[in-house]
């Protein structure tokens, strides 16, 4: 799957926010003994300021972030990760706003998961003061960072930010730093059928297979070919060939029409008094007749009928 860096920095990308973490727990491992829980402190500083209180607390006051835009997390890496924290610990805090007497995670969702696995007792956390609103778009940033979202997870939160917030297409370009027409292209990922969509969410097919079947705009055409891509695991460029070899075939097979077929559709399109398409050839194929109101389609129907 083609992966792209988005060329700017967590912290810039995050601006306003401060996601800058405290040197402490970049240089200094966790240390996997129980910890006395800490109750945070109210901050004294500019409410409009998020809180930065490096605190350690039990892992079972945090929950997971319901906007949370990934929904599937690789079993094996999680292993692995967990493997790591028992080994050095957590070397960068989890990002969490305080929920009554409970935390619920901004960013560090695959460290948290993995701590659990680990079977360890408590975690850092960095409390901030983020709205709903902020909750959502940083959760998704912090997954692009990472380059690993699957591209339909991604056009999901994207437009869920959207409808939610009443966010525009260039706001969104902006605060996740792509292109506008970037995030275009991502949203157009859902108009595909559900069962490629599934495909693309199983990562049976990437966001480039997907990008190459959305052109055909032709439901039963993308189903077909995304499922022969999985069959015969098909990379992008053979998708194309495929393509491109489809419509010379389908170009050919219109300029091999016969002279009698050609004088029928010409007899129909006098007959009918509208443009008529017939696809294929003398032997096999489809009549198409075009019709352009409801009076017409009447007319047509009348037509036929006499």
């Amino acid at each position: 799957m083609e992966k792209r860096g988005l060329g700017r920095g967590l912290n810039s990308l995050f601006g306003d926010y401060d996601l800058d973490f405290n040197e402490d727990f970049k240089k200094a491992p966790v240390k996997e003994e129980k910890v006395e829980k800490t109750v945070a402190v109210e901050s004294k500083t500019n409410k409009n300021q998020p809180d930065t209180n490096h605190i350690e607390v039990e892992i079972g006051l945090i929950d997971r972030n319901p906007q949370q835009p990934r929904r599937n997390f690789d079993e094996k890496a999680l292993a692995e990760l967990a493997q790591s924290i028992k080994t050095h610990g957590i070397i960068q805090p989890l990002i969490v706003v305080k929920n009554g007497d409970r935390y619920t995670l901004v960013a560090g969702e695959r460290r948290w998961r993995a701590s659990k696995i680990a079977g360890i007792k408590t975690v850092p956390i960095v409390i901030k003061n983020y709205n709903e609103q902020q909750m959502a778009e940083i959760a998704i940033i912090e997954n692009l960072q990472r380059e690993d979202l699957n591209p339909i997870e991604s056009a999901r939160a994207i437009k869920e930010l959207m409808v939610n917030y009443n966010i525009t297409q260039e706001k969104v370009a902006d605060k996740i730093g792509k292109s506008r027409s970037a995030v275009a292209n991502t949203l157009r990922l859902l108009n595909l059928p559900d069962s490629v969509i599934e495909l693309i969410l199983q990562n049976k097919l990437s966001a480039g297979h997907a990008r190459v079947l959305l052109a055909l705009e032709d439901d039963a055409f993308e189903k077909e070919l995304a499922l022969k891509c999985v069959e015969k695991k098909y990379s992008v460029r053979d998708l194309e060939k495929l393509i491109k070899k489809i419509k010379t075939n389908k170009t050919s097979a219109k300029v091999e029409k016969s002279v009698e077929l050609n004088a029928f559709i010409k007899d129909l399109n006098t007959v009918f008094g509208t443009k008529v398409n017939v696809l294929g050839n003398d032997n096999k194929g489809r009549i198409i007749i075009n019709y352009y109101s409801a009076d017409d389609l009447q007319r047509i129907y009348d037509i036929i009928n006499k």
